[in-house]
């Protein structure tokens, strides 16, 4: 992870119907920081904090390129970027990040599904490239409303685009079904399409084969459990504190003069990753692994809570 700085919007163009893409420049000529695919930056836009997919080419230092949906509910940044954000102007950006990193494999299956194509394209660029075997299958609401098609479909068989007005949904069952030897599966889009890929990876595909990124947290039936106070005990810094119920871990550390970096306060974004000395944390995020929860060893203190008494953190 990098700090931040200040960018200026080189460009914005419209890549499909809700869809502007903006790309980001250092006013002073000078190369950016590097990223791979899956990373992602924060942007500061509309008093807000959003972050958003790296979705251009690692080797091009002069720019960054990011794709941003109007959502419908949009609580200010979206709504922002198409509305006032105009050429010229200065952004500050943090990152980039990258808590969705292409791990290699001989073979792999992208799933994609509206403005979640973003971080997966630089992926099937970079696995095309590199001569792997892939497939792409890439849904959306009308072909109108999904970016970047010109490009992809340029890659020939390996993508299937299915707009859900002409065929529907992708069929999950039939992707995933099966599993497939030495396959890794990445998934970004909406709710029910991830948790449905979750659901059919955990049914016998091998452990590790799936990697999802979410831009929205999790439901909170599937992540949050009972509310309780804790103490919690800062290794480096000496500080302790209790933790109230409904109170955030982040906040209650800053009443004492602890600052842990945080940017989406929803478990998404992965900016407040902290490393658990001792305790056992109860994980309300949308980025940790089954088996990375299991492990105990990291936590996101912006949602996350402490099932034991007392949580021990590195800060």
């Amino acid at each position: 992870m990098t700090g931040e700085r200040r960018l200026r919007v080189g460009q914005l163009r419209w890549e499909c119907e809700e869809v502007l893409s903006l790309v980001l420049v250092d006013p002073d000529g000078r190369e950016l920081p590097p990223w791979e695919p899956g990373a992602h930056v924060d942007l500061h836009v509309g008093g807000q904090v959003r972050q958003y997919s790296l979705c251009g080419d690692p080797a091009d230092r002069d720019r960054y390129q990011v794709a941003v949906l109007l959502a419908a509910d949009s609580r200010g940044g979206s709504a922002y970027v198409h509305e006032r954000l105009r050429p010229g102007e200065l952004v500050r950006v943090g990152g980039p990040r990258n808590n969705f990193p292409l791990d290699w494999s001989p073979r792999y299956l992208f799933l994609a599904g509206g403005i979640g194509i973003t971080p997966i394209l630089p992926m099937v660029r970079a696995v095309a490239a590199a001569g792997r075997q892939w497939r792409l299958v890439y849904g959306g609401r009308r072909r109108a409303t999904m970016a970047f098609l010109a490009e992809l479909e340029s890659f020939g068989d390996p993508v299937e685009i299915v707009p859900a007005d002409r065929s529907g949904v992708p069929d999950l069952d039939a992707l995933l079904g099966t599993p497939a030897p030495d396959t890794l599966v990445y998934g970004c889009g909406p709710e029910p399409m991830l948790a449905g890929t979750e659901a059919r990876c955990a049914a016998g595909w091998p452990a590790g084969s799936l990697r999802l990124e979410r831009f929205r947290p999790r439901p909170a039936s599937e992540a949050a459990g009972p509310e309780r106070g804790f103490q919690v005990v800062c290794q480096r810094s000496g500080a302790a504190v209790r933790v109230p119920p409904r109170v955030r871990i982040v906040d209650a550390l800053e009443e004492v003069g602890v600052w842990i970096p945080s940017a989406c306060r929803e478990g998404i974004c992965g900016t407040c990753e902290t490393r658990v000395i001792e305790g056992t944390p109860e994980h309300r995020d949308s980025l940790l692994s089954a088996a990375d929860r299991s492990e105990g060893k990291l936590m996101y203190p912006c949602v996350s809570r402490s099932q034991s008494p007392t949580l021990v953190l590195d800060v």
